[in-house]
């Protein structure tokens, strides 16, 4: 009977305690902060499990020079202010980010991954790090592109290296379009009602 009754409590002190901690604010939520008990270990995990089930296992486009161009273009866009671009120091969004964002483009970079892996990441994001999800903003021609750029990393064409460090090319029409002449850019440019009648 002793031995159930101190089941029963543990298996309510155990919930409770844990409640208290993450509603107490004593979790480690800040960047700055250290890792909570067992959170890299059970992240890795989770994410590993779930990339391996998910990921695709075949590339749909080939890794050529044109690819890796769209790839770099692509990849300044939306991945250097994180993940970093050669010859550019870390930025301060990347130096603020916990985990911090790993350099794909320097030493190893993820380049013992399968593209397939970087794919999942790139269109699925990464809950709890920063790292966004573009599968509602870039094609799958696109994040394949980023992919197999990343993914080769240490065997680009010098075209592709070149095109990393050169300025981000200008945006495309949609992006340049200037707003409506009728509407305000800022609310103090809305002018005032007219004064009611006396």
């Amino acid at each position: 009977m002793k031995f159930i009754a101190g089941l029963i409590l543990g298996l309510l002190v155990v919930p409770f305690g844990a409640y208290l901690y993450l509603t107490g604010g004593a979790a480690p939520v800040a960047t700055t902060d250290s890792d909570m008990p067992f959170e890299r270990f059970f992240a890795k995990k989770a994410l590993s499990a779930r990339i391996a089930k998910d990921m695709p296992k075949t590339v749909p486009i080939q890794p050529s020079e044109a690819n890796y161009l769209a790839g770099a273009e692509l990849y300044k866009q939306h991945c250097g202010v994180c993940h970093g671009v050669p010859l550019t120091p870390k930025t301060a969004i990347a130096a603020g980010m916990y985990p911090k964002p790993p350099r794909l483009l320097e030493g190893k970079g993820v380049t013992d991954d399968e593209p397939g892996e970087s794919y999942w990441k790139i269109a699925n994001g990464i809950r709890l790090t920063g790292m966004p999800g573009f599968s509602k903003s870039l094609s799958e021609t696109q994040m394949w592109q980023i992919s197999l750029l990343v993914a080769n990393a240490d065997k680009l064409p010098a075209s592709a290296k070149a095109a990393l460090v050169s300025p981000i090319a200008a945006a495309g029409p949609a992006a340049s379009t200037p707003a409506p002449a009728s509407a305000p850019a800022f609310p103090s440019a809305v002018p005032n009602p007219a004064p009611p009648p006396k």
